[in-house]
């Protein structure tokens, strides 16, 4: 096994990219709501509810990318080229048929798709002059973030970061111009918001179009795309993306049930909810870049059939993310002073803030483990069917009942409800520690002479 100092050399030179790529996505959302925020409320309320249709398509394309580095880093620790560009092929497939059918019905259909978040017409008509513009972002997302998942395993990272990037401060810049107009450009308002994303989306497909053309990662073979890439690859892929596709739309509902709970306690529990969870976002960030690199290295070693290295690794890597998430707890605390003065609000709000920063920080503990093990390891062997399945019993069985319980039975304090929320990382390390012990991800998923395979 290479040395540990070698492993986190490796680790390191992933996960940074990775982790930065992820904390400046997150500035996008907190600059539209910054700037929305400057023109009216309902315009901010409409874009927050119309973007919860792209937090749908990412819970796809995040399940379609995923599979892809199951398979595809397991075939390039293993150095079978024809066999990655076939995995790709098939995310590619997917990712773009389903963001082609978000496409559609964003442009064609954008009122009835608002009526599903709310029945107040002025934001129904707002979200949908959002949703019309912003629609062909979604087929362009596909491309790029399938992108993204292939660069990263195939030492990439880097070059993904920059672009990932320079979209983030391009679509910053375009917010500020579109939105309120500037240097002769006319003020477009919430139309101005979607037509920045368009335009960061439209330059993250041609630069990883470029990058792909320049021969500097995997190729992308249209003919595989279009329906003859590898069929026993492309059964391989399914087996693993369905769990994760289950556990992705598992985890969405559960997470915007919390969103439900929370925004039936008051604007304040809302309020404070919402900014307690962007600062817990963005410093997960690193803990998130850990799960996928680790991911990627532990993938790697296994497809070389460096079993008990791995098991070696990835116990080394287990301890090494609750330092992290100590750490990141920490980084939670010494920020909050400085959230409370920046953040205007109400007394009581304030109230509800200090507590759930406190409730974020040890949050962040059980999240970077989890993240790690569950979303970084498991996967890297194939092991995708354990996490859907304490994922989706967790948060449907246990908190989300407890919450609905708390808050609207038992109606207890904001503060309570809050707690019980954040218990889902924690309810889940005891069995995922135990099926850890088992060792049944430590396995090659790959095949022996699979392009003679059809």
């Amino acid at each position: 096994m290479k040395t540990y100092r070698e492993l986190y050399k490796k680790l390191y030179i992933i996960v940074a990219p990775i982790a930065f790529q992820y904390l400046m996505s997150s500035l996008v959302s907190a600059s539209d709501a910054f700037m929305l925020g400057f023109l009216d409320q309902d315009s901010l309320s409409a874009v927050s509810l119309a973007t919860q249709v792209a937090f749908v398509y990412q819970l796809f394309y995040g399940a379609f990318v995923s599979g892809c580095n199951v398979l595809a880093a397991q075939y390039w620790g293993k150095k079978e080229m024809h066999s990655v560009e076939a995995v790709l092929a098939i995310t590619m497939r997917y990712a773009l048929l389903v963001g082609g059918i978000f496409t559609l019905a964003t442009l064609f259909v954008p009122k009835a798709i608002m009526h599903i978040f709310t029945s107040d017409p002025l934001l129904i008509e707002t979200g949908a002059e959002y949703l019309r513009v912003v629609s062909l972002s979604f087929v362009l997302t596909g491309i790029s973030q399938v992108y993204y998942g292939i660069m990263k395993v195939c030492d990439r990272a880097r070059l993904s970061s920059v672009i990932g990037s320079l979209a983030v401060v391009i679509n910053i810049i375009l917010n500020a111009c579109f939105i309120f107009g500037v240097a002769g450009i006319p003020g477009m308002g919430i139309k101005g918001a979607a037509l920045a994303t368009v335009c960061a989306r439209v330059f993250e497909a041609v630069a990883v179009l470029f990058v792909m053309l320049q021969g500097r990662c995997v190729t992308l073979r249209v003919k595989m795309m279009l329906g003859t890439a590898n069929k026993i690859l492309h059964k391989d892929y399914w087996k693993f993306t369905i769990p994760l596709l289950i556990n992705q739309i598992g985890w969405g509902g559960g997470i915007t049930m919390y969103s439900v709970i929370m925004g039936h306690l008051g604007s304040d529990a809302t309020a404070a909810n919402s900014i307690a969870g962007i600062v817990r976002c963005m410093i997960a960030s690193l803990c998130w870049g850990i799960a996928a690199g680790v991911g990627i290295i532990i993938g790697g070693m296994l497809g070389r059939n460096e079993i008990e290295e791995a098991k070696k690794a990835g116990g080394s890597f287990v301890r090494f993310s609750i330092w992290i998430g100590i750490g990141s707890g920490l980084v939670i605390l010494a920020l909050t002073p400085l959230v409370m003065q920046v953040i205007e609000l109400s007394s009581q709000a304030e109230y509800y803030l200090k507590g759930m920063m406190l409730m974020a920080a040890y949050y962040i503990i059980g999240n970077s483990l989890n993240s790690t093990v569950i979303a970084g390891i498991f996967p890297a062997g194939g092991d995708t069917r354990f996490g859907m399945i304490c994922d989706v019993i967790t948060l449907w069985a246990v908190v989300v009942p407890l919450g609905v319980v708390a808050a609207f039975v038992l109606h207890a304090p904001v503060l309570v409800v809050a707690a019980i929320l954040t218990l889902d990382e924690f309810v889940k390390i005891p069995a995922v520690y135990i099926h850890y012990k088992k060792y049944r991800w430590a396995r090659n998923i790959t095949r022996e002479n699979v392009e003679g395979l059809r």
